[in-house]
């Protein structure tokens, strides 16, 4: 997938919780903008810490070669 393509869920307005598919059926959901960083080859999502008060996240790397397809969070809640 296009970095480009990527980039239109992140910073559509307003923001649509969105769902990325991987080709072998791994998924991640981006509810925020701020949980997503996209460069010319890879996915960054961040996974903010549950806990009050903890500084420290995780993120996944996903690359855009592997994703099958996105989709808006409100149309899986449809079917």
């Amino acid at each position: 997938m296009r970095p480009e393509t990527v980039l239109e869920y992140a910073r559509a307005t307003p923001f649509r919780p969105f769902r990325i598919v991987m080709n072998r059926g791994h998924f991640y959901d981006v509810a925020h903008p701020e949980m997503i960083r996209v460069s010319n080859r890879d996915a960054f999502i961040l996974f903010f810490p549950d806990v009050p008060g903890t500084s420290s996240g995780r993120y996944e790397t996903c690359s855009l070669l592997h994703i099958e397809h996105i989709e808006h969070m409100e149309e899986l809640a449809a079917d």
